[in-house]
């Protein structure tokens, strides 16, 4: 026995680790991904020049925009695809610096497929993005995925911004190996892109919007059954209301991530509990152990938890005058 390892939540997060609850959005990514990648394939058989393209993907923090790209590449991966040159078709995924130049733009991608550059090593932007693409066609890397892709954009002046903008543009064009990138964010991430034109060009743009209650109420409540069959449970009645979805939204201000994300944190107060069934109380628990608010004061037991739990301030309670 081991103090620090709770059976029920290992085997709760080890069984929902990975797993999304199909939403429809899911299918447009897949398929705007599936569009980009077939194009790309088509002009690589062709063998005439072509430049690559750019899926931009953007949504609040908290939308789950990196576990929905990260299932879709994963699935990619495992699909096995081959290109012209024999080799297994792969996306490598980057994480980019705040503080980051154009030169750390190319060394970390350089990291990420497996090629790290020395940080001695003297090379120009045109030196570096040529070795981007060496590498690329060795090991079939025909695009990369920079996750939160504003943090290297964002507070720049106009020339290092432009020269950022520049090398990601270096890489989709060709003549030798054009990649095809995924750049995914918050939404001010697609007001920097237009600055340059020869980018903004290529770009197919996909939003991961909020959940509408008019409209998604019976897909929350999907998802909670969902998850609370996955772990054995049944759902209580008092979750199969309207009040009760909304409350839930309200505490995942609006956002998918973060509704599932309460959604399994209460899944799993249940089991630690032994509960067969899964309560209102244990989304209470949920949240209090996530904020350290009083139980009385949560958006799931507050009468006047519209006004408290804004939108834009997730897991928050604004003051009520």
């Amino acid at each position: 026995m081991n103090d620090f390892v709770i059976d029920e939540i290992v085997d709760s997060s080890e069984s929902f680790n990975g797993r999304l609850f199909p939403l429809a959005r899911a299918t447009k990514l897949k398929r705007e991904f599936a569009t980009m990648f077939s194009s790309h394939l088509g002009r690589l058989k062709s063998g005439f020049y072509f430049e690559g393209e750019v899926l931009l993907v953007t949504g609040a923090s908290g939308a789950g925009k990196t576990t929905e790209l990260e299932k879709l590449l994963r699935e990619f991966h495992l699909s096995q695809a081959i290109l012209p040159n024999g080799a297994q078709a792969r996306f490598a995924p980057c994480v980019l610096d705040r503080k980051g130049t154009w030169k750390d733009l190319g060394k970390n991608t350089l990291y990420a497929m497996g090629y790290p550059l020395s940080d001695k090593a003297r090379k120009t932007q045109a030196e570096i993005g040529l070795r981007i693409k060496e590498q690329g066609e060795l090991q079939g890397v025909v695009g990369v995925w920079y996750d939160e892709a504003q943090h290297i954009l964002a507070h720049k002046q106009v020339q290092a911004l432009e020269e950022v903008l520049d090398c990601f543009k270096t890489m989709v064009k060709g003549p030798d190996w054009p990649m095809m990138l995924i750049m995914s964010g918050v939404p001010e991430l697609a007001d920097y892109i237009p600055q340059l034109e020869q980018l903004f060009r290529k770009v197919t743009h996909v939003r991961l919007d909020d959940i509408n209650f008019e409209t998604d109420a019976e897909t929350v409540n999907s998802i909670v059954g969902s998850y609370a069959l996955e772990a054995n449970l049944s759902v209580a009645d008092e979750l199969h209301t309207w009040d009760f979805l909304h409350r839930l939204v309200t505490a995942g201000a609006f956002r998918w991530g973060l509704v599932f994300e309460l959604v399994v944190k209460a899944v799993g107060k249940a089991l630690v509990e032994h509960s067969t069934d899964l309560k209102l109380d244990h989304f209470v628990q949920a949240w209090v152990s996530k904020t350290e608010m009083s139980a009385a004061a949560t958006p799931f037991t507050h009468s006047s938890y519209v006004s408290m739990f804004r939108r834009d301030a997730p897991f928050k309670a604004s003051i009520v005058s």
